[in-house]
This record gives structure tokens, sequence and C-alpha cells, in this order.
């Protein structure tokens, strides 16, 4: 739940990186959360006259923007534009990989793995932002979480 959270959080960021987890998890919640409002809908009978579901439109307008914009930082963890989530297959093939190790053009590591020095490294990142912090740190530089 803390992934779904997380992308509600970051609305509009279509800047950065999404980690699978994070993609998936949150198309899972989002799945979960829409079956509940239509069984909610069917059993209080709200527009039974008609096949629009109210509160299911509702929802999905609300999440509209934050599915887009985690789905783009999924592209931008696979080192590609954001723009690849409108190509049907290939986004679900580039959704399904694993993320650029290390540092790309779009951002930090979402894990906070950095593999491009062989395992000799000299920094850490923030769990909670993402941000490239020295191994001495105790407390990231931009959100102030503690390491």
């Amino acid at each position: 739940m803390n992934y779904y959270t997380e992308v509600l959080k970051k609305y509009a960021v279509f800047n950065g990186r999404a980690s699978r987890a994070e993609y998936w998890y949150f198309l899972l919640f989002n799945f979960l959360i829409a079956f509940g409002i239509g069984f909610l809908e069917g059993l209080l009978v709200i527009a039974s006259e008609t096949d629009d579901s109210v509160l299911a439109n509702i929802y999905y307008l609300a999440v509209l923007i934050p599915s887009i914009a985690v789905s783009v930082r999924r592209m931008h963890d696979v080192n590609k534009s954001g723009w690849f989530i409108i190509v049907p297959i290939y986004n679900l093939i580039l959704a399904l990989s694993d993320g650029t190790k290390g540092d790309n053009k779009y951002g930090n590591n979402p894990k906070g793995i950095d593999d491009s020095s062989n395992n000799k490294t000299t920094s850490n990142y923030c769990h909670k932002c993402g941000t490239k912090v020295g191994m001495d740190s105790k407390f990231c530089t931009k959100c102030g979480n503690k390491i």
C-alpha cells in the first residue's frame, strides 16, 4: 500500500524513475480499489438504470494523472522516453523489464543500488527520495530522511 500512496504523493511528477514494484503495486491497488467501488455500487444499486458507474468514473478521473505520471517514470527507469507509454506492446515489455543499473539520464536508481562501479561505491542513496548521499551521511540532504 506504501507504493500506492507514494504514487499519489507524486501526483503530477513526470521526472525521475519508478521501480517495477512501485509501478505494478500501484496498478494492483488501483485495480482492487476500482473493483471495490464497482462492487459497492452494485450492492447499493447506484445508477442502476444506466451502465454508467458514477463513483468509478470519479475515481478513474482522480487517478488519471498519477497513472500517467508513474507510467512515464517507469519508462524512464528503463532509460526510455515517457512517450513510449503510447506504443502498444513495447510499453508492456518495457514495464516488465528490469530498470537500468545505476543512474541514467532520468535520475538515480529507485532501488538505491549503483552497479556501475563494481560494488566499490563511495555513496548511498536515500530510500525515500532516491538522492545520492555520501557513505558517512546520516541524513539525506534533500528530504532529511535518516539513512
